[in-house]
């Protein structure tokens, strides 16, 4: 499998732009990683990068060439998992993409409970928005996605989907703490926290306080949930979240009081869970997406489908 690594570098090289930077993360010299793919290009017949001043860029060919390495490298990853799978050894490296919605709480408990089956078994979580998600689906970076509010496009492939009420969350002293149910002009005379503009979460918000015709106090405006669950517990504010990002092992964050916000204000949002169209998933990413499907459908049977 050795013309394997020579492709990789060209992979490297193609992420990177830069024969220089691809060299230092591959630990090879700039002078040898430039021979081979000089040499590479000569196998080929045609030039794949176009060299310009600032560093390199794949041209057509090299568009289509790329397409055909990746294909080989998952291939060759989801082979290589089967095989360790036919020696009773479950191992492999599971690739996900998610927002900031979902990595606080269900992703580290669903690791965690994998990993105790499986502990040779390696993760990666890139947290990015959906449209980066979604291409680095296609472009073989990752294995599967949660992606919370997103445009699905046709060649991805909608494994599951689950509807997800914006909770209100704030500290157990808070003044609304005991509310069963909130409305957003409720939470006109608090402060608020608000997630970055780039998410589903917010967009929901903003829909609900333009039909609402009103304007939320927002003091705080942060990406990390774990960041404002801990800040609840030092000012009388409120935050906004959904249930597969806080509900650990079905129970709130200790200290915190989740609250539902009334539908007809702000409503349900949509987690769904993704992988590219026609791909076949290495073993260990096909398991962990099983476990995935099972925890969701155990704990939002009526809300999945």
């Amino acid at each position: 499998m050795r013309h394997l690594t020579h492709l990789k570098y060209i992979d490297v090289v193609a992420r990177e732009g830069s024969i220089r930077k691809a060299a230092e993360k591959l630990n090879i010299t700039s002078t040898a990683l430039n021979r081979r793919i000089l040499s590479l290009e000569e196998e080929v017949g045609t030039s794949l990068f176009e060299r310009l001043p600032s560093g390199v860029r794949l041209n057509t060919a090299g568009e289509l060439f790329i397409q055909h390495i990746r294909y080989q490298m998952t291939d060759l990853s989801r082979v290589l998992s089967q095989i360790a799978d036919l020696s009773g050894i479950r191992r492999g490296h599971v690739r996900l993409g998610t927002g900031q919605e979902l990595v606080a709480s269900f992703l580290p408990e669903q690791i965690g409970l994998y990993r105790g089956q499986f502990n040779s078994v390696s993760f990666e979580i890139a947290t990015a928005n959906p449209s980066d998600s979604l291409r680095a689906l296609r472009e073989f970076e990752i294995d599967i996605a949660m992606l919370f509010d997103a445009v699905i496009p046709s060649d991805v492939q909608i494994v599951a989907t689950v509807e997800q009420r914006v909770h209100a969350f704030m500290h157990e002293t808070h003044p609304l703490a005991e509310k069963t149910s909130l409305r957003l002009q409720d939470c006109l005379n608090t402060k608020v926290m608000l997630p970055q503009a780039n998410g589903g979460l917010r967009t929901l918000l903003e829909v609900g306080q333009l039909q609402a015709n009103l304007q939320l106090d927002e003091a705080v405006t942060a990406d990390d949930f774990n960041m404002m669950f801990n800040y609840a517990a030092h000012e009388s504010i409120i935050g906004f979240h959904i249930p597969l990002g806080f509900l650990q092992s079905g129970a709130a964050p200790k200290g915190l009081v989740f609250i539902p916000l009334d539908e007809r204000d702000v409503g349900t949002g949509l987690v769904h869970l993704v992988q590219a169209k026609g791909r076949v998933l290495p073993v260990a990413a096909a398991k962990f997406l099983d476990q995935l499907l099972q925890s969701i459908n155990e704990r939002f049977p009526d809300e999945t489908r």
